[in-house]
């Protein structure tokens, strides 16, 4: 569970990073080399997902978008100095107990 919950998170800076970097470059005037590593970045998210353990592609996509939503607040929070709200935090408890149960309820 430590190796799931560490691919996930490494994804999910490699998704958001990416993503910010292109933002960055794109709305805010930065360098066009961020964007590039930002396009790196959003690959390296790719290739780290492959390595989480379960077996289905759509599962550990879904439950990763839980993920990010929990780690997109932090990075707003964090990086853009964008304090979440109440709702932003009860949403993203909610998308938690999500990936939860997709991920470790029993099947058969």
């Amino acid at each position: 569970m430590i190796q799931a919950f560490l691919l996930f998170l490494f994804a999910g800076v490699a998704e958001i990073g990416g993503g910010y970097l292109i933002w960055l470059a794109i709305r805010e005037g930065k360098p066009l080399s961020w964007g590039i590593a930002g396009g790196f970045a959003l690959a390296l998210y790719g290739v780290i997902a492959t390595f989480q353990s379960f077996p289905s592609f759509g599962r550990v996509y879904a439950a990763y978008g839980g993920v990010f939503i929990i780690l997109s607040v932090l990075w707003g929070w964090g990086v853009d100095r964008k304090t979440p709200d109440l709702y932003d935090w009860i949403g993203a408890g909610i998308c938690i107990i999500g990936v939860c149960v997709m991920l470790f309820a029993p099947r058969q």
